[in-house]
């Protein structure tokens, strides 16, 4: 299981809700190996004065990835350099305005359709 938020501003980034959650998905879906109908994200988006980081530009974008623990280090490492790629490419979003957080939790700690994690039969690896 695989969810993401998003924060960033309102203005900036309200009209490509599209563009972001496609850019990230394609990432998770290539890298992760997560089935492309498996998309569970939400927009946080702020006011400005909301957002205060002022060594970053108003284009300043955190992606946080919530997910089972198990995949490894290299797994977190080759998705996190796929996003920096894609974002820069897809959304022209410079490197300096990006920041990812993957955020892992036992299976047990999530229920999902009725059941603990750690009980359910996942269509995808999650020990990669």
């Amino acid at each position: 299981m695989t969810q993401i938020k998003f924060y960033g501003r309102r203005d900036v980034w309200s009209g490509r809700r599209q563009e972001i959650s496609d850019t990230v998905h394609g990432c998770l879906v290539d890298v992760w190996r997560l089935p492309e109908d498996k998309r569970f994200h939400r927009f946080l988006l702020l006011d400005a004065e909301d957002l205060v980081c002022p060594q970053r530009s108003e284009r300043y974008l955190i992606v946080e990835i919530v997910c089972f623990g198990g995949r490894s280090d290299e797994a977190k490492r080759a998705l996190i350099r796929a996003l920096f790629a894609r974002a820069g490419e897809a959304l022209d979003l410079p490197a300096e305005d990006l920041e990812i957080v993957i955020l892992e939790s036992p299976k047990v700690n999530w229920g999902i359709r009725g059941l603990p994690g750690d009980e359910l039969t996942l269509m995808y690896p999650v020990t990669i």
